[in-house]
């Protein structure tokens, strides 16, 4: 460690003490060659994941910008914000967990429609006409109509319960 005051190399420490519950260190040092004390912090570095976008420009990966995201597809739903913190701590924790340093903007973003098609298929049909840049109204017909096949077996498996009245009321 550089001193500070005459940039000699050496130094000795003198206490070393945990802080944040043990999520950094707090060392006093003494520098071996003008004896005057200074204090450093050590704390644990985690990797930082490059998102490479559709042009090819790298940036770091933003947590925020994925919660921006759902929450606004999740606009105006009863979707809790507890539930969006979940899916963003999921892709986030998968994305670590691959140990790649550089992961395409498209993996996050097939991650993120797949966590809102389990969520809440409105908010998956907004955030998949953006994504996937919907031209006209023909793909938002088709995407519901996939939903619609998907339910489909719920319904049957309810009895019918699910299925709204008829137009003879029964």
């Amino acid at each position: 460690m550089k001193c500070p005051y005459c940039g000699f190399q050496e130094d000795r420490v003198l206490d070393s003490r945990g802080i944040r519950d043990g999520e950094a260190i707090r060392r006093r040092r003494e520098c071996l060659q003008c004896g005057r004390r200074f204090t450093t912090h050590e704390e644990i570095e985690e990797a930082q994941i490059r998102v490479i976008k559709k042009d090819g420009r790298r940036e770091l990966f933003d947590r925020a910008k994925v919660m921006r995201c759902l929450a606004l597809a999740c606009h105006k739903r009863p979707v809790s914000s507890e539930a969006l913190e979940q899916v963003v701590d999921e892709i986030e924790r998968r994305l670590y967990d691959r140990g790649d340093r550089e992961v395409p903007a498209a993996g996050i973003g097939e991650r993120v429609i797949e966590a809102l098609r389990a969520l809440d298929p409105v908010a998956y049909v907004r955030f998949a006409s953006v994504y996937r840049e919907f031209q006209d109204a023909t793909q938002f017909k088709e995407i519901v109509e996939v939903l619609r096949e998907e339910e489909q077996p719920q319904r049957e498996d309810t009895g019918g319960r699910d299925r709204p009245p008829t137009e003879s009321g029964a």
